[in-house]
């Protein structure tokens, strides 16, 4: 909640600055919870029927892996994905600070490596060590890299949580509601639609990605474990209830309708490699979405007169949704403020 010692910041007339956002996927719910903790009153537009039902981050990880990421990512995401875990834990229950493990099949050993010398903030591990930290998979594998420092989330309910965390700050939000942001009754309007802001964005493209939701009975794993492969790297993220969300595929499409039978493929072999037990999982759910991404790979704030595109998180949308959330709250409560990633375009 706002501290009543803090103004409410106020436009020029004197009023209340009111801010409008057009979807509620994991950067909308986070910007409303930025801006109402600095005081503005904010109107959440999503069309679907509750919060992320109808947005990618419906279908992620929750990995809070920014010296991971830095193995392919641009240096703002390793820096500005720091901000992450800190603000999760502030906003929401379910926070697990346990690290990531990167481990390889014997024959690809060289990928990790490789992973090494791309990225920072880890321990070498021996088979000894990676069995310490993950006893289920030990003998299975003889080299690793932990990163101590990351932690996940399980993304359903974090997006459940970021919305009753703005309700009770007193946020109001509409579900059901197809608003255009030009049509919205506010001083400024963020657009946090993802991919269908492509109207608005032209050079936005989609990243498809396609995940498995399996459960095991068999199997413990204490925190996200990434499989290297020279083709197919893949992800294990454990979830209550013996649940592991298992995910690797990037596809250039913005088809959101089907996995394909080869993704299906490699996503169970390459899980089946990390251990048998996942051979003998029940198939729980099947995802595809795509993910918005501009031609860098960086997100932006776009501003076009009243309206602030706040887009182009690619696959990082839980990790640098908190540093985007405070960068647009910074372009919304200050005119005259220009923080990083803004690009102002002509209305």
């Amino acid at each position: 909640m706002q501290p009543k010692s803090l103004p409410r910041p106020r436009t020029s007339a004197g009023k209340p600055v009111h801010v409008g956002i057009v979807g509620a996927g994991v950067v909308g719910l986070a910007c409303a919870a930025e801006l109402l903790a600095r005081g503005a009153t904010v109107t959440l537009h999503e069309r679907g029927a509750f919060a992320g039902q109808q947005a990618c981050s419906w279908f992620a990880g929750g990995m809070l892996a920014p010296w991971c990421e830095g193995e392919s990512a641009e240096e703002p995401v390793i820096r500005l994905g720091q901000e992450a875990a800190g603000w999760w834990e502030r906003h929401v229950e379910g926070v697990v600070r346990k690290g990531t493990l990167v481990l390889a099949p014997s024959r690809d050993r060289s990928e990790i490596r490789r992973f090494g010398q791309r990225t920072s903030h880890f321990l070498e591990l021996d088979g000894d060590g990676i069995a310490a930290l993950e006893p289920d998979l030990a003998g299975r594998f003889g080299k690793g890299l932990f990163f101590e420092g990351e932690a996940h989330l399980d993304p359903r309910r974090a997006l459940a949580g970021l919305a009753r965390h703005v309700l009770e700050a007193g946020g109001d939000i509409r579900f059901g509601s197809e608003a255009r942001a030009d049509d919205i009754a506010a001083d400024i309007v963020l657009d946090c639609r993802g991919l269908s802001a492509r109207d608005a964005l032209p050079d936005l493209r989609g990243v498809k990605g396609e995940m498995l939701l399996l459960r095991s009975r068999d199997l413990t794993l204490s925190r996200p474990v990434r499989l290297l492969h020279p083709r197919i790297p893949l992800y294990v993220v454990p979830r209550a209830d013996g649940l592991f969300m298992v995910g690797a595929t990037m596809i250039e499409s913005a088809d959101r309708s089907r996995i394909s039978a080869r993704a299906m493929l490699e996503l169970l072999g390459a899980a089946y490699a990390l251990h048998p037990s996942f051979g003998e999982a029940e198939v729980v759910e099947i995802g595809v979405d795509a993910r918005p991404a501009f031609p860098d790979n960086l997100p932006r704030l776009t501003r076009r007169g009243r309206v602030i595109h706040v887009n182009g998180l690619y696959r990082h949308g839980f990790l640098l949704s908190p540093a985007m959330a405070r960068l647009a709250a910074d372009a919304v409560l200050d005119p005259a403020a220009i923080p990083e990633m803004l690009h102002d375009v002509a209305a």
